[in-house]
Formats: C-alpha cells, structure tokens, sequence
C-alpha cells in the first residue's frame, strides 16, 4: 500500500511543531581566549632571549655581535637580579668580559629598565652560522666589448628577450675574460 505524502499546509505544520538541532557552531578560535592571558604574561615577564637573538645585531652592534650570541634569560628568583648568558667564540671573551657594562646598558635599553643585572660569558662555538661574505660588485665589460655584444644582437627585437640575451652575452664575456 502506497503511502500518501502531506499536502503543503500539513507539512508545514509539522515542521512547525517539530523542533530541529541547532546548527553545529565551532569554537572561537585559540588566539582570541588566549590574548588576554599572553598579553599578562608578557606584562609580567617582559620580552625574553627569543625577541634578543632576532635583534641582537642591533643591539650589541655589529663587531660584538660577530663573536657573540645571547643563549638564554635567566629570571631572579622572587624578584633577585636577571642573568644573560652569551655566548662566546675562542678567545675573544676577554674582550668582551670588558665590555660587559656597555653590553648590559644596550640591552637593557632594549628589554627595559633593569631588565638584566648580571652577564653570564660561556666561552663556545657559535651556533647560528656565519655570515656570507659581501658580494663584489661585477666589473662591466669594457667598451670594445659592449659594442661588439651590441652589433652581435643589433636584428633582435627590442624587449625582454634582447635584454636577457645581453644580460647572457655580458655574464658569458665575463666568465672567459674577453671582457
């Protein structure tokens, strides 16, 4: 036996009496709940050895900053006095042991007021690696050789392609010398 489908007025009354899930509503995100937590935190313990090391070129400078790299920010228990420990490459932690005053004035000026009373110097090889060394800036071709380039590509068309196979054309001449 077929059965018979309600009429419209009778499906909607149906649908009005019967009352449905709610629609599933996912969670705020994570970083909304925790910014108010974080931001006290920050407030509380400040920046840390993390924002240092990202930064530590500009704050110690850059000849302190070739042979050292901060390690970690130890907190004073109970409000004693904050320790910086750096390390040092070889020898040059004599040097730096003397500028021990000047090294904490900077950074205090850049986590804040007494932020580090104490400079811990751990004598180590580095562990982030070395800077490359400055690139030279190429020596053009001379005139001669420019000119002859230039009379080799004179039916190309004007446009990105005339100008990469100068740009080709220099680097070859450079790297055989004939320029």
């Amino acid at each position: 036996m077929a059965r018979q489908l309600p009429t419209r007025e009778e499906a909607l009354l149906i649908l009005a009496q019967k009352r449905t899930r709610p629609p599933f509503r996912p969670a705020p995100p994570a970083g909304r709940a925790l910014n108010r937590f974080v931001k006290d935190l920050d407030a509380k313990y400040g920046q840390g050895a993390g924002a240092l090391a990202g930064r530590w070129r500009e704050v110690v400078g850059p000849e302190v900053a070739k042979r050292t790299e901060p390690v970690k920010l130890v907190r004073g228990r109970s409000g004693g006095p904050s320790t910086l420990e750096i390390r040092v490459a070889g020898p040059a932690a004599a040097i730096i042991q003397h500028q021990a005053h000047d090294i904490l004035a900077r950074v205090n000026l850049f986590l804040g007021p007494d932020a580090v009373q104490k400079l811990r110097i751990v004598q180590g090889p580095l562990q982030r690696p070395a800077e490359p060394p400055p690139r030279r800036r190429a020596q053009p071709l001379d005139a001669a050789a420019e000119a002859r380039l230039a009379q080799g590509l004179a039916d190309a068309p004007e446009g990105k392609l005339k100008d990469a196979l100068l740009a080709l054309g220099r680097g070859v001449l450079k790297r055989n010398g004939q320029g």
